[in-house]
C-alpha cells in the first residue's frame, strides 16, 4: 500500500528548524517559538539571596548567587516564562538574608527551574550558618557557608575562626565558585559567577552571571568585601552602611552590611534565556523536506569556529597647553584578550561586522581643551573601551583639569595643585582592561601634567615645582601579547607634558604611548596599539595642541589553516592562511563560509 511519509524507509526523525535564534527574558511572560522549532538550549538563572540583618556588633554576610544551570529540551510554541526576584533587603535583628526566588520555564507541559540564592548569615553572634540555596550564602564568625545546589552554584565563605562577631563576615557563592571566608580585617570576596555570552549573546552584565555577594565588616578602617563579578553586590562600607544591591537580572547575591542600623543588600532579579537549536540529523519524510524548503525554515547546514581575540580600542588625545601650563597624558585604549587559555568567541557561517575604534584628538589650541577620548572596538559580545583623554591645562580653576575615565585613564592637567588621573577599566571588565592615569604635580600654575594609564599599569604621577628639579608622569606601561606568533605589546599611556624649566615631559609607554611634549606638541600614539597621546606644554608662547591617540586594532585566530572558509574586507585589513590570524586595523567584515 502507499507510504504516507513519501516513499521513504527507515525511522522518521523529528526536526528542529530553530535557526538558532537567541529570545532573553528579564521579566515573566511568554517566548513563542518559530513554527519549525522543536528543541531548544535554555539558560535559566534564579534571583539572588540577599545579604543578612544583625544585632550587636552587627556585620552580616553576603547572599549567595542565583543557581544558574543550562538544559537542552524538547519545545514547541508557545513557552511561559517565570522570572525569580531576588531576595529583599533584610533589616531585622537576629534574621539571615531572605533567599531569592526560583526562575522557571515551562515546555511541552514539564517545568524546568533553578533555584534562590540562599541568604547570608545575620552578624552579632557566634556560629551562625549562611543559607541553602542554587549557591548558598556566606556565613557568619565560626560558621559554616551555605550549600549550594549540585550544577546550579557553590557554597557560600565560611566565617572566620576567631570567633569575633566584629570580624569580617563571608561572601556568598557564586556560579564560578564558592564564597571567600571573613578574616579579622576582611569581608569575604563574592564568589564568581561565570561567563554565558558565547552560547546565549546580548544577556544583561555582558553575560557574565551569578556572582555572590560580598560580606560585611564592622571596625572603621577594615576591608569589605567585594561583589563576585556577576552582579554580586558589595559588602557594606566599614564603620557604617548597607550591603550592596545585586544587579537586576544577573542573579547576583546582595551584600552584607557594616552594623546596625544599616541593611543587608537585596539580590538581584534573574534571567532566562532560550535559544531555538536547528536539528536535522536522521532520515525525513518527503513531505517534511518540501513543507520546510518551501517557507524557507529547512537549517542550513552551517560552520562554526572557535576565535582566540585581542580587542583593542583607541587612545585617548593628549590635552593642550598654554602660558606655561602642561597637558595630561592620554590613556589607552582598553585592552580585552582571550589569548592565551581564554575563553573563546564561536562564530557561524556569515558575515560579522569588526568594529576598530579610532584615536582621540588632542587637546586643541586655543585653550582650553582636553584630549578627545578614544573610540570602542567591537569584536563580537566584546567591547573594550576607548582610552580617557588627558586633562587640559588651563589658567584659573574652571573647567577641571583631570584626566578623562576610559578603557584606560587620561592623566590629570599641571597648573593646579594635584589634579587627579581620570578612572581606567571603565565601564568594568572582568579581568580588568585597564588602569587609571596618574596625578599632575603639585607645584605652581606650571606644574607637570601627569601619565596616561596604560594596560598593563598606572600612569606615573608627575614630579617637581622647582627648575631641574620636575618632569612629567610617563605614560601607564602597555601589554605584550602572541596572538599573532610573535609577542608584540600594545595600549601604553601617553607621558605628561612638562615646562623645559622643570625639566622634560614624561616617557611614553611601551606599547605605542606618544611621550610628553617640553614647550612641544606631546607625541602622537603609535597606529593600531590603541597607544595614548601625550600632553603638550607651551612654555613660551602660543597655546599647543596635544598629541593624537592611535587606533587601535582587533586581531583574531582561528584554530589552523581556514583558508576556503575565512575572509576579510576591506583590503587593508588582512588574514594570514597558514597561522588563521585575521588582523583588522581599519572598520571591516569577517567573512565565514561554508
Amino acid at each position: 500500500m502507499p507510504r504516507t511519509n513519501g516513499g521513504i524507509i527507515g525511522k522518521r526523525n523529528a526536526t528542529s528548524f530553530g535557526k538558532c535564534i537567541v529570545t532573553t527574558k528579564t521579566s515573566t511572560g511568554c517566548i513563542s517559538l518559530l513554527s519549525g522549532t522543536r528543541v531548544v538550549e535554555a539558560l535559566v538563572v534564579a534571583g539572588g539571596g540577599g545579604g543578612g540583618g544583625g544585632c550587636g556588633n552587627g556585620n552580616s554576610a553576603g547572599g549567595g548567587a542565583g543557581g544558574a544551570k543550562v538544559i537542552t529540551v524538547n519545545a514547541s510554541s508557545t513557552v511561559p516564562v517565570t522570572i525569580g526576584a531576588g531576595g529583599s533587603s533584610q533589616s531585622s535583628a537576629s534574621t539571615p538574608g531572605n533567599p531569592g526566588n526560583s526562575s522557571s520555564f515551562i515546555a511541552c507541559g514539564t517545568t524546568y527551574s533553578s533555584s534562590g540564592g540562599g541568604g547570608g548569615a545575620f552578624g552579632g553572634g557566634s556560629s551562625q550558618p549562611g543559607e541553602a540555596g542554587g549557591s548558598g550564602g556566606g556565613a557568619g564568625s565560626n560558621g559554616t557557608g551555605g550549600t549550594g545546589v549540585c550544577g546550579e552554584g557553590n557554597p557560600g565563605g565560611p566565617g572566620n575562626s576567631s570567633g569575633n562577631p566584629a570580624y569580617g563576615s563571608a561572601g556568598g557563592g557564586g556560579k564560578g565558585s564558592s564564597g571567600g571566608s571573613g578574616n579579622p580585617t576582611t569581608g569575604g570576596n563574592g564568589g564568581n559567577g561565570n561567563d554565558f555570552s558565547s552560547c546565549f549573546p546580548n544577556l544583561p552584565n555582558s553575560g557574565v552571571l551569578a556572582g555572590g555577594g560580598g560580606g560585611g565588616v564592622y571596625n572603621p578602617g577594615n576591608t569589605t568585601g567585594s561583589g563576585g563579578p556577576g552582579g554580586g553586590g558589595a559588602g557594606g562600607s566599614s564603620g557604617g552602611g548597607n550591603g550592596g544591591t545585586g544587579t537586576a537580572n544577573t542573579g547576583g547575591g546582595g551584600g552584607g552590611k557594616s552594623q546596625i542600623p544599616y541593611s543587608g543588600g537585596a539580590g538581584g532579579s534573574g534571567v532566562v534565556a532560550i535559544k531555538e537549536l536547528n536539528k536535522a540529523s536522521g532520515v525525513w519524510s518527503m513531505q517534511s523536506v518540501f513543507s520546510s524548503r518551501t517557507q524557507d525554515t529547512w537549517p542550513e547546514f552551517l560552520v562554526d569556529v572557535d576565535f582566540d581575540y585581542l580587542v583593542i580600542a583607541g587612545g585617548g588625545g593628549g590635552g593642550s597647553s598654554s602660558c606655561a601650563n602642561s597637558g595630561g597624558g592620554g590613556g589607552a585604549g582598553g585592552f580585552r584578550t582571550s589569548f592565551p587559555g581564554g575563553t573563546k568567541i564561536t562564530l557561524s557561517t556569515g558575515t560579522h561586522n569588526i568594529t576598530v575604534g579610532g584615536g582621540g584628538a588632542g587637546g586643541t589650541s586655543p585653550y582650553p581643551n582636553g584630549g578627545s577620548s578614544g573610540q570602542d572596538s567591537i569584536f563580537s559580545t566584546i567591547t573594550s573601551s576607548g582610552g580617557g583623554g588627558g586633562g587640559p591645562n588651563i589658567q584659573g580653576g574652571s573647567p577641571s583639569r583631570t584626566g578623562n575615565t576610559g578603557g584606560s585613564g587620561g592623566g590629570g592637567a599641571g597648573g593646579t595643585f594635584n589634579q587627579a588621573g581620570g578612572a581606567g577599566n571603565t565601564p568594568p571588565t572582568s579581568p580588568s582592561q585597564g588602569n587609571p592615569g596618574g596625578n599632575s604635580a603639585n607645584g605652581p600654575s606650571d606644574a607637570s601634567g601627569g601619565g596616561g594609564g596604560g594596560a598593563g599599569g598606572t600612569g606615573g604621577n608627575a614630579s617637581g615645582s622647582q627648575p631641574g628639579t620636575g618632569f612629567g608622569g610617563a605614560g601607564g606601561n602597555g601589554t605584550a601579547n602572541s596572538i599573532t606568533g610573535s609577542p608584540v605589546t600594545y595600549a601604553g599611556g601617553g607621558g605628561g607634558g612638562s615646562s623645559p624649566v622643570l625639566g622634560p615631559g614624561g616617557a611614553g609607554g611601551p606599547g605605542g604611548g606618544g611621550a610628553g611634549g617640553a614647550n612641544a606638541q606631546g607625541g602622537a600614539g603609535t597606529a593600531n596599539t590603541g597607544g595614548g597621546g601625550g600632553g603638550s606644554n607651551s612654555d613660551s608662547g602660543p597655546d599647543i595642541a596635544g598629541g593624537a591617540g592611535g587606533p587601535g586594532v582587533v586581531i583574531v585566530k582561528a584554530p589552523g589553516p581556514q583558508a576556503p572558509l575565512i575572509s576579510v574586507t576591506p583590503g587593508s585589513n588582512s588574514y594570514s592562511i597558514p597561522t588563521g590570524v585575521a588582523t583588522f586595523n581599519v572598520t571591516g567584515e569577517l567573512i565565514i563560509g561554508k
